[in-house]
This record gives C-alpha cells, sequence and structure tokens, in this order.
C-alpha cells in the first residue's frame, strides 16, 4: 500500500505580511501530479491544515479545491487537525465526505476508531489522533494520572487498543522529544509538549505533523514529513519534498521522497549595498525569490528597501549586520530573547525582581496562564 505523508500545509499563512496563498496554490497542483504519478493509494495530512483557527475564505477555497481533486483520483484521504487548526470546524461535514473517502478526524473524544483500508497482504488500521493536551485526555480518563503532554498520548495511544498482529498507521500533531526545531515553529512553553517517542512503538508508521523540517524520530517507522513550501528564513536551508510510504507485509516499510520545486525559493542575500546591487552578483540568479537582504554597511543606506526592490521585488525583510547591530545585540540581549520560550523569560524577570526562582506550583500556574492566554482562552 503506497501512502503520501503531508502535513503543515499552513493554508492563508502570511510571511512578512506577504500572503503566500499563490504560493500554496501552486505547490498543492505540484503535490496533486505526484500523487496522480505516485498512484498513491492515500493521502495522509497530519494536521495545521490552516494558519488559523479561524482561516480566511480563500484558504478554506483552496483546501476545498485540493480535497475535491484528491477525491477525482479516487484516493483514500486521512486528515487531522494541528494546534493551529480549530477541530471542530475542520470536522465540519465529515460524515458526509466519508462517501468520497475523505475522512477528517473528529474532535477527540476519548475514543479514536480507526478506518480500515485493505491490500494483497490484509487490513491496514488508520488511526487519526488530532492535537491534544493534557487536559483534552484528562477529561475522558480522571484516574489515569495525566501530568504531561507524553502521559496524555501514552494513554490515549492505550486506549485505542491496536491490534499488533495487524498494520496499523498513526496519524498525530504532537512535538516528539528529540526533533530539531526552527522559528517558524510555535512550540510550547518551556518544552512541556514534548511527547516521548516510545508511547507510539506498537505503529508500523507513524505520519507526524507539527515541525517544520522533514526529519525521522529514531527510525522511518517515525517521521515528520516538514512543511511543503519555506515559511521562515529560518528554513532557508531546508529540503522541502512529498514523504511516499510503501507499505508491504508486517514489519515491511520503505520510504522515498519527491522534491518539491516552489513558485518563489526563499533565501537570504548578505553583503554592503554596493555589492548587493552589483549585476555581476544578482545576474543569474532568481531575483524574484523571496529575500531577506543583510546589509554589511557601517551607515544606513537611505532609502534602502525601496533601492533594493528594483532588483528584488520579493524582498521581504532587511536587516543590518554592523558594529551598531552587533553592539546593540550584546546589550539588550535580542538574540537571547528571541531563542527563550515565555516562560523562561517570565522566571528570570521574576528571580530579577524577587532574588529567587519561581516554586514548582507558581511554575505550572505560569505556564498553564501563558497557554491559555496562546490560545486566547483569557
Amino acid at each position: 500500500m503506497k501512502l503520501i505523508h503531508l502535513s503543515d500545509l499552513h493554508l492563508g499563512k502570511r510571511v512578512n505580511e506577504v500572503s503566500m496563498i499563490e504560493d500554496q496554490e501552486y505547490i498543492l497542483h505540484q503535490i496533486i501530479r505526484i500523487i496522480k504519478d505516485e498512484n498513491a493509494d492515500a493521502v495522509l495530512l497530519s494536521g495545521d491544515i490552516y494558519d488559523k483557527s479561524v482561516p480566511s475564505a480563500e484558504a478554506v477555497t483552496l483546501f476545498d479545491e485540493f480535497l475535491s481533486r484528491l477525491a477525482q483520483l479516487q484516493v483514500q484521504v486521512f486528515a487531522i487537525s494541528g494546534n493551529h487548526d480549530s477541530p471542530e470546524r475542520l470536522a465540519f461535514g465529515n460524515r458526509l465526505m466519508e462517501g468520497a473517502g475523505i475522512h477528517m478526524s473528529p474532535v477527540y473524544s476519548g475514543e479514536v476508531t480507526p478506518i480500515v483500508l485493505s491490500d494483497t497482504y490484509g487490513d491496514v488500521n488508520f488511526w487519526l489522533l488530532p492535537f491534544i493536551k493534557p487536559a483534552h485526555v484528562k477529561r475522558y480518563y480522571p484516574d489515569e494520572g495525566i501530568e504531561s503532554y507524553t502521559d496524555a498520548c501514552r494513554v490515549a495511544v492505550e486506549k485505542m487498543c491496536i491490534d499488533t498482529s495487524k498494520r496499523n498507521v498513526l496519524l498525530t500533531h504532537q512535538f516528539v522529544t528529540g526533533a530539531t526545531t526552527c522559528e517558524s515553529e510555535e512550540i510550547s512553553v518551556g518544552g512541556s509538549d514534548n511527547v516521548d517517542a516510545s508511547v507510539f512503538e506498537g505503529f508500523d508508521y507513524v505520519a507526524l505533523g507539527h515541525i517544520h523540517g522533514p526529519q525521522n524520530i529514531g527510525s522511518n517507522k517515525i517521521r515528520y514529513c516538514g512543511t511543503p513550501l519555506k515559511y521562515s528564513f529560518s528554513e532557508v536551508n531546508h529540503y522541502k519534498s512529498v514523504t511516499v510510504v510503501e507499505l508491504g507485509t508486517k514489519g515491511e516499510l520503505e520510504l522515498h521522497t519527491t522534491p518539491l520545486t516552489p513558485r518563489h525559493d526563499m533565501r537570504i542575500v548578505r553583503g554592503s549595498f554596493e555589492v548587493v546591487t552589483d549585476k555581476a552578483f544578482y545576474e543569474g540568479t532568481a531575483t524574484d525569490d523571496y529575500l531577506q537582504v543583510t546589509l554589511t554597511d557601517e551607515d544606513d543606506v537611505p532609502e534602502a528597501i525601496g533601492k533594493l526592490r528594483v532588483i528584488y521585488p520579493n524582498i521581504m525583510k532587511l536587516t543590518y549586520d554592523n558594529t551598531r547591530t552587533r553592539t546593540n545585540q550584546l546589550i539588550d540581549g535580542a538574540e537571547d530573547v528571541e531563542r527563550k520560550s515565555p516562560l523562561q523569560l517570565f522566571g528570570e524577570l521574576y528571580e530579577q525582581q524577587n532574588n529567587q526562582p519561581m516554586s514548582e506550583q507558581q511554575a505550572d500556574f505560569t505556564r498553564n496562564l501563558i497557554e491559555a492566554i496562546w490560545e486566547g482562552n483569557v
């Protein structure tokens, strides 16, 4: 059985205030061609379909078109909600869409029922586990001692009662410990959302979403396929691709990737203003890529962004790297601040003000409050 693993489409996303909708439409058409060429049996969409819990009309229209194209190919589609999605909105109409082979995960209710497909080797059970937090699972299993994300996923998986004599595929959207992250991802405060990979040992393949860089966790049985597009300049060196999974008999698994070519690549250009505007520097390059231009001039160049756009029409960001900016970074620790979570920053402020660190109870209260504010529940 051949599966196409996708995740983190983030439809409707804006990068540096630039809409990515046309780029997303372009890459989805490319993905459709790959699915058709691979003659895939099923497509796995592992969360963060949309970039916002209330997606824009154009994002919804684009996803509707994508699903319609997949239905025309008569390929089975399995989709779960991620931390960016509204599970209720994504699940709307799922019982009607099942007739067309589109299976959307319902809101987590304490039970996950597998969807079964068959091939010449027998049945394959597909389990759809949307993004969950400890509180989501604790609501249904209050006596299980659920305190962490690992506890929540462990209990959710245990309650599935999977038959390990058959092949089992899990779609889930979590941060598995050991994954390499980048700044474009929303990882929970203090690393509290880590899930230990041992939770997923009973599955033949775990199609993960949440992390933007494609990577295996431990083995090719547990994999992040990554985003289909670069959504941050921290991703400029990412290799964007479609992960193709081939399930044979029990225990047989083969993976390969098919590269994706974006409408506009994302790059960082660095040098003095004189250098980056020299024809010898940019001739032969894709000047219409999405660019971050870092100027090394000691003095700011008047109206630099407007002048640069004559050559680089899709410049997204202009920065300087010189004595002044490096000194400012040393003074205010800006780079360090960007790497720290809100909980770490608040903890440092608390310790400065009170000459002692927060207690465990205070840290837990602060973590829960930050998460509630992050999700707009306060």
